[in-house]
């Protein structure tokens, strides 16, 4: 899928069609987590600092908190139109996949083509979303032309074609090539996948591993017979960082967490599913590790949610110890997720001291504060219908009012705490009531 964070954006929001998008963390330490194709000529990225990126893009920038919930119901929407022609997907993310149609087997790349191109489309017209896709004798073809396909194309690389492809690639192109292998090519000269697979088995062993060396050669070479194989979803999403030096004060081991909170949240949005458990692991100067966990009342992907449950879980190093490693994951992993009704309350409950295990409170349970809008908040007003959040500050707030199936809409503002206005189902914007119905009853939640 083509910028599919932002694109969903787009298409649920769509007087933003045509702009610059960025998604993500809204925070003085926010990460971008989609870009879409208006921001990416500026120079904005997926994983970039979002100041960074807001600096490029300049005044027309658009940023949104992520919607997790949209995002995963979109996503299962498009796999499950692809299924209909690829009954067997290898998904990697919300946006990813592999497929090998057994119909296309001896296809030619004519055929081939056709076929990419019928998918595409089908693609568009249930979903309204865009897709790209790319087409090889194995995975490591079909994932580099993929990305020759971005944005909005299909590409076919023949078996004929491959060697010319992959032999002027730069070498991280290579699935598999990380930074730090990368740059032990790059000082011994080799910049390109053609120079790698020119190696001697033995000379790829000694550089890069008896293991993992070997592996990567086979694909610079064009041989890559691995299956396409259904994945097993993952039942924890985890990130973890060792420091250069002992932390040993309270105050820096919750600045550490944040952004190993924000790289665990970015392979969360990936996956697509929701977590209810937030667990921090301590790695002691002693080697020793702790490990403490809470549980929310209901799965979410908001980062600032789970980010300041980590931060809470953070003991003090005065008190057990400097700390050389620290984790975040999350688990009770689930599709059925809630966005927060109040985030910011909810917020300011996860920051304060509690036992582990105990839930935040609710506005029923006695928080009577009116909730405080985010630019990007979905709402639904008693007249005008869905909305959202375009802009708020100052006691007011203005809400552009459509959905995927309005087209653009018009916009109204109103005072802060307006009883008409309530906060609303993201997944309403997407306007598919017959999706969101069965999807409900696939789940068991209806």
């Amino acid at each position: 899928m083509d910028a599919f964070f932002a694109s969903v954006e787009q298409l649920t929001r769509p007087t933003l069609r045509g702009r610059p998008v960025l998604v993500g963390g809204l925070g003085g330490r926010g990460v971008v987590a989609g870009a879409s194709y208006e921001a990416r000529v500026f120079g904005a990225r997926s994983a970039m600092p979002m100041h960074q990126a807001r600096r490029l893009v300049g005044a027309p920038a658009v940023v949104l908190p992520p919607r997790g919930v949209v995002y995963g119901l979109a996503s299962r929407r498009v796999f499950e139109t692809v299924r209909a022609r690829v009954p067997v997907l290898e998904q990697l993310s919300f946006d990813e996949a592999f497929g090998e149609p057994t119909e296309l087997v001896g296809a030619s790349a004519a055929q081939v083509g056709e076929f990419c191109e019928q998918l595409r489309a089908e693609v568009a017209d249930v979903t309204g979303l865009v897709a790209s896709v790319g087409a090889g004798s194995g995975k490591q073809i079909a994932k580099i032309a993929s990305g020759l396909a971005k944005p909005d194309g299909v590409t076919v690389v023949a078996r004929d074609q491959e060697a010319a492809l992959l032999h002027g690639l730069p070498v991280r192109k290579l699935w598999g090539i990380g930074p730090v292998a990368e740059e032990k090519l790059h000082r011994l000269g080799i910049e390109t996948i053609g120079g790698f697979a020119a190696l001697s088995d033995t000379e790829v062993a000694n550089i890069l591993g008896a293991t993992v060396g070997p592996a990567l050669h086979r694909l610079a070479r064009g041989i890559d017979d691995r299956p396409v194989a259904e994945n097993a979803p993952a039942k924890q999403i985890s990130a973890e960082s060792t420091f250069p030096e002992d932390l040993t004060t309270l105050d820096r081991l919750r600045e550490a967490a944040g952004p190993i909170g924000e790289h665990a949240h970015r392979r969360l949005l990936k996956d697509g599913r929701g977590a209810r458990t937030v667990t921090v692991k301590l790695r002691k100067s002693d080697m020793s590790i702790l490990t403490r966990s809470a549980t929310l009342p209901y799965a979410t992907t908001d980062a600032a949610t789970l980010i300041a449950m980590a931060r809470r879980l953070l003991l003090d190093p005065v008190d057990i110890g400097p700390i050389r490693l620290v984790g975040v994951g999350f688990s009770g992993l689930s599709e059925v997720q809630q966005e927060s009704l109040f985030p910011d309350l909810e917020l300011a409950a996860t920051e304060e001291p509690a036992h582990v295990g105990t839930t935040r409170p609710t506005a029923s349970e006695g928080v009577t504060d009116a909730p405080v809008w985010r630019v990007g908040d979905d709402v639904r007003h008693t007249e005008h219908g869905h909305g959202w959040i375009q802009g708020a500050g100052h006691g007011v707030m203005t809400v552009r009012f459509e959905t995927r199936g309005s087209g653009p809409g018009f916009a109204r503002t109103f005072a802060a705490d307006d009883a008409a206005v309530t906060s609303a189902n993201p997944v309403d914007s997407l306007d598919w009531p017959e999706f969101v119905e069965e999807t409900a009853r696939y789940q068991g939640t209806a």
